[in-house]
């Protein structure tokens, strides 16, 4: 199964929403395989967001995300990049359609509840950037055969 990396930034853990979005990833079917509680540094934030590094807005992005602790979580599914990506929404929370995550939660483009992988490739550099090998779970779920057709999750 497809793995992902969600931040609920600072701004989520502030107005306590941890648990609703949480929820929503579980509803939607994605299996949590990995979760934490962690205070980001300088250096990591100057690492995950190096491709801002040149733009005016690039100290406070990671200003923001040192407001609080943040929570980091691992996702697993089908397509699970995708779908993320989807129930996320656009980065502006202004723009994000309602029923999307920045759309329900977000009227900013900054404090827009959640980083989420946009890619593949991506994710599994972000997912080691976050988490120790075994920090992440692989494991099949009981429920994995009401969630996905036998041969849509082949392999697991």
């Amino acid at each position: 199964m497809e793995k992902t990396l969600v931040i609920l930034k600072p701004c989520t853990v502030e107005r306590g929403l941890i648990g609703e979005i949480i929820n929503r990833f579980e509803k939607r079917g994605l299996i949590l395989v990995g979760a934490k509680m962690v205070w980001l540094t300088d250096e990591i934030l100057s690492e995950h967001y190096a491709h801002l590094s040149e733009k005016p807005f690039f100290q406070r992005v990671k200003d923001a995300m040192r407001v609080c602790p943040v929570i980091v979580c691992c996702w697993a599914g089908v397509d699970a990049v995708n779908v993320v990506r989807t129930m996320t929404g656009v980065t502006n929370g202004r723009q994000a359609q309602p029923g999307t995550i920045r759309g329900d939660y977000s009227v900013s483009m900054q404090e827009n509840i959640i980083h989420a992988s946009d890619a593949v490739e991506t994710a599994a550099v972000e997912l080691q950037r976050f988490f120790k090998a075994d920090e992440i779970f692989d494991y099949t779920p009981t429920l994995l055969s009401n969630l996905y057709a036998k041969d849509e999750y082949s392999g697991i």
